[in-house]
């Protein structure tokens, strides 16, 4: 068992020690000995530092003692050391260094070292044989267990901010550190926790470091193609910041429990499960806390970034968070969050100009209570917003007046709880409304980088909201339009059904004795009144008559008019090629035939011919009206006749043409004219063919002989 535990770390160590001098020797030979370029020569001391750490190992592995230990630590120290300044090299050379980027020669740099150095330090002091050794070596593992948490950080963020394109070359690289640096937090982690070095886990990181050593080499002939480019957003800054601050809490944290453990006497193990459970609590709270994550977030761009914001991708966020919105009013609150989120503010409400432009009026809120009031458009608040665009700072607006020349706030304003900046939203057409944010999370500066940044999404807002209310806006013009245009039809009808009652009326003062008139006189009285009781609901609900699944026949719908027209002393012949049955609703297409008849009757003088002819066609119902009257111009025919309130006579209203046309093509058929002036008009209808296999599918009315 001992040989056993003796000889296998030699292996381990011996293979990786053979792999990484191989490794270093191969990159030596590619560079012909050039090394110009930092990046190379970090790898090289990376690979080299390396091939000692594992030598060491290999050497030490028989002997392994207190000093053996601090030797071979040292060295690992160094190691992580040289593979620091490799990764930041990488970013450091990619990133550039222009505007909103981080300034990698500092804060890595300083905190890598300094774990390195205080690492390195104090297994120095343990190899020399100090008094305190055993405390110096514990110290020696926290400051390991750091260099680990620090080296995934550092993987992390070069991971994340590579190109897309450059991912592929270094991500071999990462898989394999990340590996290796995640094996060697759990040796650690083993090491703090039981007091003792684990004789398996020393054994695989040599093994664990050989198998990575492909995955380096594919990453360094990878990288000969493409050169890598690396951006590093406020985002993924504070996300490394986090984990960083994270992880050496953590390690204070199981410092202390150690200390704990070992001064509590009897109640030292409990002590110390109690302080990391109240550590592990507390990191919780920290990080879930929106209060501690705008602040950090305030601190990583304050410190590490020229300008405060990501602007890019903030735009991309306030974008997405408009975007969310279904309804007015829940794009009224993605307004509200979106400024806020820029600002770290957890609450804020949308004020709006009403429709008449008088008022502005409470239309969203987000976190906050709903106010009743209504700011005038004219009054000291939307003048200075509309005169300024400034970004209002009420805090500042309470120190100094003077900035604000002329301010004066309403008292709803001054009584909201928690109010911190009123952001304008404006457009070259006015003030479209405003957003009113509470105290921010974070305390946060006002200066001109947040207030332009405020300003421009506060225009966006406008320019959104404003885009709904024209869309809710034309909206509500079709609908109006649309009643105003079935208005219209119906009292089109009325005017047929008055017309048609009238002439009645004229015929009655010389044939009121006749029976037969009679009869006639109740039957055009009883079909005007249906046919206002179908006006009448068409009007109140809105719709028209179904086509159904019943045919018309034109031929029974022809005599009828024919014998109407009679009636009142205007002949219509009839020519009736073969008897069709044609798609619609019967009432309808009467309609669409009566009205093209009595325009006919209309233009045509008394010596002159109307008439009707039904027939079939290319598979379609064909109806023709025609008359020698007076006919029509081209250019009547190619702007006016089918367009709306177009009529050529005094009394008419010009959309009867307009609506026949209409309801032929959703029945799927065509109207066409031919006109020449005096010389008369034929109109052709084509219709749908409907199949009838019952009787009981047809709907005709009877007639009067």
């Amino acid at each position: 068992m001992e040989q056993g535990l003796s000889t296998a770390p030699l292996w381990s160590y011996g293979i990786a020690t053979i792999g990484y001098l191989m490794l270093t020797a191969h990159l030596l030979r590619w560079r012909h000995g050039n090394l110009r370029d930092p990046v190379d020569i970090a790898l090289l001391c990376a690979t080299g530092a390396t091939a000692l750490w594992a030598g060491a190992g290999g050497l030490i592995a028989l002997g392994l003692n207190l000093r053996a230990e601090a030797a071979f630590a040292l060295l690992d120290s160094l190691r992580y050391g040289a593979w620091y300044g490799f990764i930041i090299l990488l970013l450091r050379s990619a990133s550039g260094g222009g505007p909103g980027k981080p300034a990698w020669t500092t804060w890595p740099i300083a905190v890598g070292g300094g774990i390195v150095v205080i690492g390195a330090g104090l297994q120095a002091l343990a190899l020399a044989g100090a008094e305190t050794t055993q405390a110096i070596v514990r110290g020696g593992h926290h400051a390991a267990l750091a260099q680990t948490v620090f080296g995934l950080a550092l993987l992390e963020q070069l991971l994340r901010n590579t190109s897309a394109d450059s991912r592929w070359n270094i991500k071999p690289l990462g898989i394999g550190l990340a590996a290796v640096f995640g094996f060697d937090l759990y040796s650690h982690s083993l090491v703090l926790l039981f007091n003792r070095v684990d004789i398996d886990a020393f054994t695989v990181r040599g093994l664990a470091n050989a198998l990575v050593m492909p995955l380096i080499v594919l990453t360094v002939y990878r990288s000969r193609a493409r050169k890598l480019r690396v951006t590093v957003s406020q985002t993924a800054a504070f996300q490394t910041t986090s984990l960083v601050v994270a992880g050496a809490y953590l390690l204070i944290a199981s410092a202390a429990g150690y200390y704990v453990r070992f001064l509590g006497g009897s109640w030292g193990g409990a002590l110390q499960v109690a302080l990391l459970f109240s550590a592990l609590l507390l990191l919780m709270v920290f990080l879930f806390s929106g209060t501690m994550r705008a602040r950090l977030k305030v601190l990583v761009g304050k410190h590490f970034f020229r300008y405060r914001y990501d602007y890019r991708e903030e735009w991309l966020k306030f974008t997405r968070t408009l975007s969310a919105g279904e309804n007015a009013q829940q794009v009224g609150q993605q307004v509200i969050r979106g400024l806020a989120d820029m600002v770290e503010s957890p609450a804020g409400a949308l004020w709006l100009r009403d429709s008449e432009g008088r008022n502005y009026a409470q239309i969203a809120r987000w976190n906050t209570p709903a106010c009743d009031a209504r700011e005038s458009a004219d009054s000291s608040l939307l003048c200075f917003l509309a005169a300024s665009g400034w970004v209002v700072d009420l805090e500042e607006y309470r120190h100094r007046p003077g900035r604000y020349e002329g301010l004066i706030l309403p008292g709803w304003l001054i009584e909201t709880p928690n109010a911190w900046l009123v952001v304008p939203l404006s457009l070259s057409t006015g003030t479209v409304g405003f957003v009113v944010l509470a105290t921010s999370r974070a305390r946060l500066d006002i200066n001109w980088e947040v207030n332009d940044l405020l300003r421009t999404a506060g225009r966006q807002a406008a320019a959104f909201l404003a885009q709904i209310q024209a869309a809710e806006a034309l909206l509500d013009a079709r609908k109006f339009e649309a009643f105003n245009k079935m208005s219209a039809f119906v009292v089109h009808d009325l005017k047929n059904i008055v017309t048609q009652l009238s002439l009645m009326l004229r015929n009655a003062e010389r044939h009121a004795d006749n029976p037969e008139f009679q009869r006639d006189m109740l039957e055009t009285v009883s079909h005007a009144v249906d046919r206002m009781k179908q006006l009448m609901l068409q009007l109140r609900e809105g719709t028209t008559p179904a086509d159904g699944g019943c045919g018309v026949d034109l031929e029974a719908v022809a005599h009828r008019i024919r014998k109407a027209k009679a009636q009142l002393g205007a002949p219509v012949e009839l020519h009736v090629e073969t008897s069709v049955i044609a798609r619609g609703h019967e009432e309808r297409i009467e309609r669409v035939i009566g009205h093209l008849v009595q325009n006919a009757l209309d233009a045509t003088p008394a010596q002159g011919r109307v008439w009707i002819a039904i027939g079939r066609a290319d598979g379609m119902a064909t109806v023709e009206v025609g008359d020698t009257g007076s006919g029509m111009s081209a250019e009547f025919l190619r702007d006016r006749l089918f367009k709306p309130f177009q009529t050529t006579k005094a009394a008419g209203m010009g959309i009867g043409a307009f609506e026949s046309r209409q309801y032929v093509q959703e029945l799927g058929g065509d109207i066409r004219v031919e006109s020449k002036e005096n010389a008369g008009t034929r109109f052709f209808i084509k219709l749908p063919l409907i199949e009838v296999s019952k009787s009981s599918d047809l709907k005709q009315p009877e007639m009067n002989a």
